[in-house]
């Protein structure tokens, strides 16, 4: 009996914590894109303005994603995506028609995030792992994005990956800290308290001021 007794409790509470890392998970996955989001909205302005002054094709590019733009942030992910009734290019034919500039590189990211926000997490996926571009804010947020959309499809491997690597990448107080406690939760999900523990680990010594770091002790206590 008093194996059985010790035993229930420890079931009970993996239970518990696997339920809570996939809540806490399905709780913040739009937020998270929306984040991204904003984040690529942020910067493309600088980006665009950059290209807009370069060779007639990469400033033909950079015209063409004015409307699209506009339709993502109306949250109209299906003309973004795919142009409107007025011959308005969306993002999928701004790829095909302006491939290796930085507007094609930048419609990637938008493409991939419209996607997400749609539920498409598959097809998203394609589209986030062919953005290159390297900006230090816009670069791991698409990142972000695209493990979450991994998170989504049930490849929490890539997931967790893809969240340290973003987290690495970032090496900020606002990203890196989000990112590594995604990915704790996801070490944790699947049993690898060693991995989780690095990850908590981290939050609390590089980052201690962060908004992740207030009661990153429990769940430090909680894989110890």
């Amino acid at each position: 009996m008093k194996q059985q007794n010790t035993q229930q409790p420890e079931a009970t509470n993996l239970e518990e914590v696997v339920g809570k890392s996939e809540a806490f998970i399905n709780k913040y996955k739009m937020q998270i894109i929306l984040a991204i989001a904003a984040v690529v909205v942020l910067v493309v302005g600088s980006i665009l303005y950059q290209t807009y002054v370069s060779e007639p094709r990469t400033k033909e590019a950079a015209e063409s994603m004015f409307k699209a733009q506009a339709y993502f942030a109306a949250a109209d992910y299906t003309k973004a995506l795919e142009g409107d009734e007025e011959g308005n290019m969306g993002f999928k034919q701004i790829i095909d028609e302006y491939s290796g500039t930085p507007s094609a590189d930048l419609a990637n990211a938008y493409a991939g995030l419209s996607l997400a926000q749609s539920g498409n997490y598959e097809e998203a996926i394609s589209y986030l792992k062919a953005f290159s571009g390297d900006d230090m804010m816009v670069a791991p947020g698409v990142l972000s994005a695209l493990a979450n959309c991994y998170a989504n499809t049930g490849d929490l491997d890539a997931a967790a990956s893809k969240f340290m690597e973003a987290a690495k990448k970032a090496d900020n107080i606002t990203l890196s800290p989000y990112n590594l406690l995604q990915a704790g939760l996801i070490y944790e999900k699947q049993g690898d308290k060693a991995k989780a523990l690095a990850a908590y680990t981290q939050i609390k010594e590089v980052y201690p001021t962060s908004l992740q770091a207030m009661d990153i002790e429990k769940y430090i206590n909680r894989v110890k």
